[in-house]
């Protein structure tokens, strides 16, 4: 089998945050999570950062990472991604600086635009304004994290002789990755030199997008090696195939519903979009098009999910041998597993965990093969 690293993806959804215990009592049952995840063997811990969402509710990525730096000692750490436009620029460049000290170098610094609508309106930010705002702030974190001092003159932020401190712990700072679904933003990706990462599209379709990506990287004659690529996906692992579909059917037809009155009970809702919340649903663009046939397809049918790569769901071996396929369909570096399904419970989502660190990860190791 190929060399893998494998990851995980920690999502705190409405579901959880609005019908559980307080607050305080979650992140302190996901941090034992973690800690027991470091010792299984994945690499790297992701969370993502949405604001007012039924999605996600980690509203302060680094504040709970912090946390996280603090309980573990080995596993990297990061959000995948933070939002770039929610953020000034030079606040965000010095609080992952300070992670990247609190956690002794182990920060992935995850970046992205954002894409569902009604967060900009309730912090009255300009939807269609995201793509400039996210790419001029990272110009200027980039800056901070490489000189002494940033003067900046731009349309969104301004600068004079400020004076980034702490300078990053990672030489010369945390490794940078884009989000990207739209083919500009993997050209983006590419031209910039960062590390790519992808959650929603098929898996022919994220074949085809991470291609061009390195194709557009070779023509911008970059030194060095090329950067990782990263895949989400949801997992669930259970002792049988039977049974890892028993427990995952019903709440992966809900994934993408559940908690969804959290938003939709609010005077502004979703903003134009009920289906994506993307401020439209212009079928006429290929990334938003897709994105409609892949929210609609795993609201509808189980097998959706499975036959388009989206979820993972068997035995230790089953699903083992359905990565295998994937990767070498896809060819990414890094597979991020999301073992949280809406509704599910947490000990299964646990138990999951554990059969995929304990049976799943050690096949692709060197050592197995």
């Amino acid at each position: 089998m190929a060399d893998l690293e494998f990851d995980m993806w920690d999502r705190f959804g409405a579901h959880e945050m609005t019908t559980g215990p307080l607050a305080a009592d979650i992140y302190e049952r996901h941090l034992q999570m973690v800690e027991e995840a470091e010792t299984l063997g994945y690499g790297s811990y992701f969370i993502i950062e949405h604001q007012g969402s039924f999605i996600g509710q980690i509203t302060a990525p680094s504040v709970y990472l912090a946390a996280v730096a603090q309980r573990t000692s080995t596993i990297r750490i990061g959000a995948m991604i933070y939002q770039l436009p929610f953020h000034n620029p030079m606040r965000l460049a010095q609080e992952i600086a300070m992670l990247d000290h609190l956690s002794r170098g182990r920060v992935e610094f995850g970046t992205g635009i954002g894409v569902h609508e009604h967060e900009f309106l309730r912090w009255g930010l300009d939807f269609s304004q995201r793509q400039a705002m996210s790419e001029e702030a990272l110009e200027i974190i980039e800056q901070a994290w490489n000189q002494e001092s940033v003067t900046y003159n731009g349309k969104y932020w301004q600068f004079d002789d400020a004076l980034p401190l702490p300078r990053p712990f990672q030489d010369p700072h945390p490794p940078i990755w884009a989000g990207a679904h739209s083919i500009r933003a993997f050209e983006f990706a590419a031209r910039k030199n960062y590390h790519i990462a992808q959650n929603i599209d098929a898996d022919v379709v994220v074949a085809e997008k991470l291609a061009h990506y390195r194709k557009v990287w070779a023509e911008s004659r970059h030194q060095g090696l090329m950067p990782r690529s990263f895949l989400m996906r949801t997992v669930h692992v259970a002792e049988t195939d039977e049974k890892a579909r028993e427990e995952a059917e019903p709440h992966l037809l809900n994934d993408r519903r559940l908690g969804r009155e959290f938003v939709d009970n609010t005077r502004v809702g979703f903003g134009k979009s009920k289906l994506l919340g993307v401020g439209n649903d212009d079928e006429s663009m290929p990334h938003l098009k897709e994105r409609v046939r892949v929210f609609k397809g795993m609201a509808s049918s189980y097998d959706f999910w499975i036959e388009n790569g989206l979820a993972i769901i068997g035995s230790p071996d089953t699903v083992a041998r359905k990565l295998e396929e994937q990767q070498t369909l896809i060819g990414y570096d890094l597979f991020c597993a999301s073992h949280g399904i809406a509704g599910m419970d947490f000990e299964k989502e646990m138990n999951s965990m554990r059969l995929f660190g304990k049976h799943v990860i050690p096949a692709f190791s060197k050592s197995a093969r």
